[in-house]
């Protein structure tokens, strides 16, 4: 039966520069995505930008321009890397659009009108990095910048409300937080008493945001505002058949230091209004260089776009697929990407293209062979073909991309030795029939693998499949057809040169 698949990313910030932490969440949502909108599951797709706040009104007032402005000049930054990443989201949605206001106060009424929001004063340490009041044990830690105190009148969430009834659904609720530790540690992080949650700003301080619709002296504080964006591109408070087909959402996938405001703040905000809670909050782990996060700070970051120029978007899509453990943190190299790209890429997936479309472009006119009778020889590489899609799907589901990504890499491995214990460019002087059994076999092989592969490396997999004269087929065995056409073309994967 199919299903649906509804999917996130967190909305970017847009003063923001993307950089590979940002590029692999969105392409990890991409390839969840294409993988699911080849099981025929219906998919939707949604990324965007959070542009309140103010971080970015300090931004636009450096510049001499309308916030507005500055989150308009600076959006392209991510729309043209997604572009340039071939991301196939179906939303790309920015929280200054009017339909994000909309759903953004009714909500704020709807919780007013619960008894959930209250007017204190309050006087505590301030971080304006994080655009929130925070701890004195969370200023120790020295992780936050721009620390000042405060004291002003602001409007509460009662977000300790929540905090029994967040502890039994996550107790209830076994793939509510993935992975498992992750989900050890909010409900750790739940032990403690819980505090009620500043929403709002006065417009005397910081004016760029979402009015209160309760008082509008006041605006919404940037995450109880970006948040919500999960909710609005589906529909909510506008087209209720949307809403009511797509939410709740199958998976936010966010990075682990954001876990909090998506495992605490969103779903007690929802318990108010009402709303069903998504299913599954996926935490992944960061990128790495050495053993320091990339940060603008420490000047470590990788721009994507450099990697993509340099060696396409495809080996850029593999990479970061293969080498990240979900839920563990993972160490981005030159030299490990350079290695990973000739062998997995240019040896093991390449050449067996090139040597499976030479020789019959050599010995059957550049035609797929009929194959006849399948021999013994061929069964086990069948039955290995035919079991892959289930293995694969239930490692996706399990969110085991990088082993999907081994596991079919060790088919791909097995069809190289294939060759190598068949010889056909010896068998073809003896027995062109037997030739043309092992010749077909390792391309239908090898077409299965560039299906599989596919939703990861959508245009060199695309081409892989063009040179096999096949394209639109399933995975099972067989779909090749004889007769096709099968094309020489330039290196699938030119190997990397590397200097000494």
């Amino acid at each position: 039966m199919n299903t649906k698949f509804y999917i996130t990313t967190p909305i970017y910030y847009v003063n923001d520069k993307p950089h590979i932490g940002h590029a692999y969440t969105t392409i990890l949502a991409d390839v969840l995505s294409r993988f699911h909108r080849t099981a025929n599951n219906e998919t939707f797709f949604l990324t965007g930008l959070d542009e309140h706040g103010q971080k970015v009104e300090q931004a636009a007032e450096k510049r001499c321009v309308d916030p507005q402005k500055h989150c308009d000049e600076m959006a392209p930054r991510f729309t043209d890397l997604w572009e340039q990443l071939h991301i196939s989201n179906d939303d790309f949605i920015r929280t200054t659009e009017e339909r994000h206001k909309k759903v953004v106060q009714d909500i704020l009424q709807q919780v007013w009108d619960a008894g959930d929001i209250y007017e204190a004063e309050y006087e505590g340490l301030y971080s304006v990095s994080e655009e929130r009041f925070v701890t004195e044990k969370e200023v120790e830690s020295g992780d936050y910048r721009d620390i000042q105190t405060l004291k002003e009148k602001n409007y509460f969430f009662k977000m300790s409300k929540y905090q029994q009834a967040l502890i039994d659904h996550i107790g209830s609720n076994k793939n509510f937080i993935r992975p498992e530790h992750r989900k050890n540690e909010i409900l750790g992080f739940l032990r403690q008493p819980l505090s009620d949650l500043c929403i709002s700003r006065p417009k005397s301080r910081m004016s760029w945001g979402i009015d209160l619709p309760f008082d509008n002296d006041y605006v919404t504080y940037v995450w109880f505002d970006a948040l919500i964006n999960y909710i609005t591109a589906v529909g909510y408070g506008i087209d209720e058949k949307s809403f009511d087909k797509w939410w709740p959402a199958n998976m936010h996938l966010i990075g682990k230091d954001i876990l909090t405001t998506h495992a605490v703040y969103w779903p007690t905000m929802l318990m108010s209004a009402g709303i069903d809670l998504p299913q599954t909050i996926f935490a992944h782990g960061w990128w790495l260089m050495g053993d320091s996060k990339m940060s603008k700070s420490l000047g470590n970051v990788i721009n994507p776009m450099d990697l993509i120029e340099d060696y396409g978007v495809d080996p850029v899509r593999y990479y970061l697929m293969r080498e990240m453990v979900l839920g563990q943190d993972a160490n981005f190299t030159m030299e490990s990407f350079i290695k990973r790209y000739n062998a997995d890429l240019a040896n093991d997936l390449g050449n067996l293209l090139s040597r499976v479309t030479n020789l019959i472009v050599k010995n059957f006119d550049g035609k797929v062979p009929n194959y006849g009778e399948f021999s013994s020889q061929e069964s086990g590489m069948i039955k290995t073909a035919n079991e892959l899609s289930n293995i694969i799907s239930q490692k996706i589901d399990d969110m085991k991309i990088h082993d999907a990504v081994e596991e079919t890499f060790q088919f791909v491995r097995s069809i190289n030795r294939y060759l190598e214990e068949t010889a056909p460019w010896k068998l073809v002087k003896d027995d062109k029939d037997a030739t043309a059994r092992v010749l077909y076999s390792a391309a239908e092989a090898l077409r299965i693998a560039a299906i599989i592969l596919e939703p990861i490396m959508p245009n060199r997999m695309i081409d892989l499949l063009n040179a096999l004269g096949t394209n639109n087929t399933k995975i099972t065995w067989g779909e090749l057809q004889i007769g096709s056409e099968i094309t020489k073309g330039e290196p699938l994967f030119p190997r990397i040169q590397v200097k000494d």
